[in-house]
């Protein structure tokens, strides 16, 4: 029987089939991962509906899929049982097997037990379990090795070449489309953070203990939300077709989150409401989530201003290119302590950083990205503000 690719989400007719999670002659039951797809920057386990023996694939990694389109072949598990000794042909389309249920159907566990033992790649049936009727426990899962430090990211192998497939391609499609679009223009602004620093050290502490790790990026999220209040014209798309601007009263900031195959931008929302406590929860989650793979279509939907930082790994400022269809972008440089001077013209060490933003010019100019860093740089320099919600 053939098995179509299904919906994937509102708006949403293709995605990229980024791998498989079966192969040929694999059994698999109802919810059994079938295969792993890229649609709009996020990734997707498509699952299956049914249960039987696969014998068939229809696509190639890297290849775009369209929903209704047959992507694998299977027999149901019905038909196998009624012949367990079924040959494989010479094509190789049916696979030998036997009649038995799928692996592990038999093992009593509850859902959590099985879902950290498929996360730690545990075959329940060699367990053998503690609890009542054998019942795999949690206490009975081997635990995992410590993990190893986190290896160096991959930048290429000279004199190969690596196809231009999956987020890599998603990223180059948005920036080309993005560029020919519109006509950007950067305004760069330094700002005094050496209170900021002072508070989040304060803080540090607090946040840690409720679990929770507070990073200089949750008090810039917040400053902007704010700023975007005071120039809303900055918190706007544009509408080609009616020839309007359209300022948005939604406050999403998009956090562009560095991850092993390319950048993707998850979406904190209603930030005006939310307390700098809950803006760093929410940056420390949706980080974790997108670099293992985790964001949900719905996370990377709908921001009104984009936030991105290079801070971290260096760099003074860049020119970021927006994230259509919104007018902005900030990025953020590495905080630098030098000497400046103070108002009595003094020399003291101050804790400096860099704002790079880029706007669409077709919407505002150059005065307006002015006054809006301006006040940016103003809820910045107030920090205990940001946090206590003033």
């Amino acid at each position: 029987m053939d098995f179509r690719l299904p919906e994937l989400g509102e708006g949403v007719y293709e995605a990229e089939l980024t791998r498989w999670l079966v192969k040929v002659g694999d059994r698999v039951a109802p919810s059994h991962g079938l295969l792993e797809v890229l649609t709009d920057k996020a990734t997707m386990e498509v699952p299956s509906p049914f249960a039987g023996v696969i014998f068939s694939l229809g696509a190639e990694p890297g290849q775009v899929l369209k929903v209704g389109q047959v992507v694998l072949g299977y027999e149901p598990a019905d038909a196998v049982a009624d012949h367990p000794t079924a040959p494989q042909t010479d094509n190789g389309k049916k696979p030998v097997s036997d009649a038995t249920a799928p692996q592990g159907a038999a093992v009593k566990a509850a859902p959590a037990v099985r879902q950290l033992a498929k996360e730690r790649g545990v075959d329940l049936a060699a367990i053998a379990g503690s609890g009542p009727e054998g019942r795999v426990l949690l206490s009975d899962l081997p635990v995992p090795p410590p993990a190893a430090a986190e290896p160096p990211g991959e930048f290429g192998k000279p004199g190969t070449r690596v196809k231009l497939q999956g987020l890599r391609r998603k990223i180059a499609e948005h920036m080309v489309q993005s560029s020919l679009t519109i006509p950007h223009f950067t305004y760069v602004d330094e700002c005094d953070v050496t209170d900021l620093v002072r508070t989040r050290v304060g803080l540090r502490d607090v946040y840690a203990a409720k679990g929770v790790k507070l990073t200089y990026l949750a008090f810039f999220v917040k400053a902007v939300a704010l700023a975007l209040k005071d120039v809303p014209v900055v918190n706007a798309t544009l509408d080609d077709k009616a020839d309007e601007i359209v300022m948005l009263d939604a406050y999403h900031i998009g956090v562009a989150v560095a991850t092993p195959a390319g950048l993707i931008v998850p979406v904190i929302r209603d930030v005006d409401k939310k307390s700098l406590l809950d803006i760093a929860r929410e940056l420390q989650k949706m980080s974790e989530d997108a670099r293992a793979g985790k964001s949900r279509l719905d996370d990377l939907r709908g921001g009104t201003f984009t936030i991105t930082s290079i801070g971290g790994i260096g760099g003074l400022f860049a020119s970021p290119i927006i994230h259509q269809p919104q007018v902005g972008i900030l990025g953020i440089g590495k905080v630098v302590q030098r000497p400046v001077f103070d108002g009595r013209g003094q020399i003291v060490p101050a804790d400096m950083v860099y704002l790079s933003f880029s706007f669409d010019h077709r919407v505002l100019d150059g005065a307006v990205a002015a006054v809006f860093g301006n006040a940016v740089i103003r809820r910045l320099q107030k920090p205990l503000e940001l946090a206590i919600d003033v």
